[in-house]
């Protein structure tokens, strides 16, 4: 599973033919989570709120760039990566 992003000890990854909605994988500290482009919780916990929000405010920062990762995932096509938080 490609790492498209790393931040604040949060990593990004995103899956190739993964299944819809498109969404992203999250890690923090051993915990994981799915979370859709609206930043919404598909699946798992992170169980820190200041990860989770941070991940929400990446995501709302870069939507558009998401969404270009996941058709050329669907392509099976190489992703790019995607500026982390500073």
């Amino acid at each position: 599973m490609p790492e498209i992003s790393r931040f604040f000890g949060i990593i990004v990854r995103m899956f190739y033919d993964d299944h819809p909605p498109p969404h992203v994988h999250v890690e923090y500290q051993g915990q994981m989570a799915k979370l859709d482009f609206n930043g919404n919780v598909l699946q798992g916990d992170l169980h820190s709120r200041t990860a989770l929000r941070l991940v929400r405010d990446w995501i709302d920062l870069h939507t558009p760039e998401l969404e270009r990762d996941w058709q050329l995932a669907r392509e099976a096509r190489p992703l790019a990566k995607i500026a982390p938080l500073e």
